[in-house]
């Protein structure tokens, strides 16, 4: 019998985590990029021909080396690159033999099956690993969020809002099962956000308006406010919330620089998309509300009351407050109308935002949990299923019951 934990790999467009089965968070989490070395006159012995994770992104910015991000919204794109990262991920970080483990590795919602037959491919025919699972982000999201209060018992029906550095995705769930044609994706997330504080930190002329600056600005000063007209107010009575950040140049300069306004208007983009860009103008709540409308009626209650968020770019302070009032605002709106034009008392519609400790990594946790439990080898294809019947016995996908 085979006691190795599983290898959990959840691989998304701006960050990859890697760790084992049954550990509560990732043992690494590295972005996912990766340097090839151009020069095939030197030596590997003293230069790598690639790497990947921030040693990739340090290695790009010198000569030689070609920096790729083989994931873009999600979607693999670059497979050759993809194998090679999957090749330090397993012997270099993780440092297992794959022929000892499972895999659980995800996917995004609607992924092609061409790409699911292309993931076992390279596992089992590269890499020869002990077995396979690939499983929706969004069903891993549900699971993780069973760790939080508000839930009750381990449902697997829900609405999951996953962003992280590349894509945001809307995603239904009823018992498991995504419903397809209710997806919506918003071409906000948090590569958008940090954008967004950098074109500010430059209309004001900071001496240090970098990415790094700005990402930094993002994760440590940043929140979302009940209203933004109040805001600016409270900005103009009280000088005490605009802050001061110190910058760490090349050869130790320290560069001050102020952080205003960029603090609530930054994650404002998700609620108030016009003050970013005029080519996107749904607001988040809006999405997440047509979203579960557009589902079968009788899972809709379900969905309301279970709004599962996902992934750093959910992270703000007070994100699930605004996004739980605005959600109801339509709801209660739309209940309204109903009251009227029936004249009957509407029993109300229950709507739950659920945060959760483990919600910046919620995918990688959520397999976690599942690969943990004596039932996942039984939802593995193993290398003797792919022997047998070839890449196509992944197109089916095979629901684990983890109740």
């Amino acid at each position: 019998m085979n006691t190795t934990p599983a290898v959990v790999m959840d691989n998304g467009t701006g960050l990859t985590k890697l760790g084992f089965a049954g550990n509560d968070s990732p043992s690494f989490i590295l972005p996912t990029a990766i340097a090839t070395n151009e020069d095939s006159t030197r030596s590997r012995r003293t230069s790598p021909s690639y790497v990947i994770g921030e040693e990739a992104l340090a290695r790009a910015d010198g000569q030689n080396y070609s920096l790729s991000y083989p994931i873009r919204h999600g979607q693999i794109e670059n497979w050759d690159q993809m194998e090679r990262f999957w090749e330090s991920s397993i012997f270099k970080y993780l440092r297992c033999e794959p022929e000892d483990h499972r895999f659980l590795l995800t996917e995004p919602p609607l992924n092609a099956p061409e790409n699911r037959e292309m993931t076992a491919e390279i596992m089992f025919e590269t890499f020869n690993c002990a077995g396979l699972y690939i499983a929706v982000q969004a069903v891993l999201a549900l699971a993780a969020s069973w760790t939080s209060p508000k839930v009750v018992g381990q449902p697997l029906t829900g609405t999951v809002i996953d962003s992280g550095d590349g894509v945001t995705h809307v995603i239904a769930v009823a018992e498991g099962y995504v419903i397809g044609s209710s997806i919506k994706h918003i071409p906000i997330a948090g590569r958008d956000i940090t954008s967004f504080i950098q074109t500010m930190l430059r209309d004001r002329g900071e001496k240090d308006t970098s990415l790094r600056t700005a990402e930094r600005i993002k994760q440590e000063y940043c929140y979302v406010c009940p209203d933004i007209v109040t805001e600016f107010k409270r900005y103009d009575q009280d000088v005490t919330r605009f802050k001061k950040y110190e910058a760490e140049q090349n050869a130790g300069k320290v560069v001050t620089v102020d952080v205003g306004y960029e603090r609530f208007m930054a994650p404002e983009i998700f609620f108030s998309p016009e003050i970013a860009t005029p080519d996107y103008l749904t607001p988040l709540p809006e999405v997440v509300d047509n979203v579960v409308q557009s589902s079968p009626i009788d899972v809709r209650k379900g969905l309301y009351k279970n709004i599962v968020l996902s992934g750093g770019s959910t992270m703000f302070k007070d994100f699930g407050r605004r996004l739980q009032r605005d959600v109801k605002h339509l709801v209660d709106q739309r209940l309204r109308q109903y009251e009227q034009q029936a004249g009957v008392k509407s029993s109300g519609v229950e709507v739950q935002v659920v945060s959760h400790k483990r919600q910046r990594s919620a995918v990688w946790f959520g397999g976690s949990l599942m690969a943990q439990t004596p039932e996942f080898k039984n939802y593995c294809y193993s290398k003797q299923d792919y022997d047998e019947y070839g890449p196509g016995i992944v197109r089916q996908f095979s629901l684990m019951n983890v109740g």
